[in-house]
């Protein structure tokens, strides 16, 4: 594949198809020490250099302003995931079979969620120990992220489920049960919305994010079992540039 072919991988995803393209040699390796730096990198990177909308942002909750109702509509169903190390996170990938969402009139196939250690969205200038991205791409290639971060607290079956079979290396493992992403959303929906970017190179504008308000939990060492492999992979905030927050109830 060509480096313009991975990067639409990367685009689709979230998360740049790391191990193929760095194996062929196509794509420009990054990682998370050099995130202020990523649009340095590469022409292919710029955007997360000179881009005005991106990801992740502080939340001001006060600035927030009440939409007219735009709820997302999930219809996500379980699924056995392939749980994948891919050198910059752990990948729960859903090949289809996870469900969708629809936002007005647009579905959005679920495609794959992925955890970062700190959570990459602060609220109130706070960040949360780790947050989950569940990406969705539309027929027409745009993509849709419900960011939900997670707090210490009681244990999570669907974390339990993934990291039974977590890859200490970059490789990838058939989960030994099926699991609910549903489980990884809090019971109130109530989200911020807003227009962001991919928070990864190729940082690409293309993503409209709906972080929920309220968190869900992880246990103490569900959260230190991810931290071992990833203690910073969390990109900083970004600049907000006047963007709108909406509140969707």
């Amino acid at each position: 594949m060509s480096a313009k072919q991975y990067l639409i991988i990367g685009t689709f995803t979230g998360i740049l198809a790391a191990s193929t393209a760095l194996a062929a040699g196509d794509a420009p390796a990054w990682d998370h020490k050099q995130a202020d730096n990523w649009g340095e990198i590469s022409e292919l990177y710029k955007t997360c250099g000179i881009g005005q909308a991106q990801s992740p942002i502080n939340i001001s909750t006060g600035q927030a302003i009440e939409a007219e109702p735009a709820t997302l509509s999930f219809s996500w169903q379980a699924f056995t995931p392939e749980v994948e190390n891919n050198g910059h996170t752990i990948q729960a990938n859903a090949d289809g079979q996870a469900g969708t969402v629809t936002l007005g009139d647009k579905k959005y196939e679920m495609l794959q969620y992925h955890f970062h250690y700190l959570s990459e969205h602060t609220i109130d200038g706070e960040h949360a120990p780790m947050e989950v991205h569940f990406v969705h791409k539309s027929e027409a290639g745009d993509l849709l992220v419900v960011g939900v971060l997670i707090s210490e607290g009681e244990a999570n079956p669907n974390l339990a489920a993934l990291w039974d079979v977590i890859p200490q290396t970059h490789s990838q493992a058939s989960a030994k049960q099926a699991v609910d992403p549903t489980d990884l959303l809090p019971e109130d929906r109530t989200a911020y919305r807003y227009k962001g970017s991919l928070t990864t190179p190729p940082c690409s504008e293309i993503v409209t994010w709906h972080v929920m308000k309220n968190t869900v939990t992880a246990s103490p060492e569900q959260i230190e079992t991810f931290k071992a492999l990833y203690p910073a992979n969390y990109r900083p905030v970004q600049e907000g540039n006047r963007r709108y927050i909406l509140l969707d109830d």
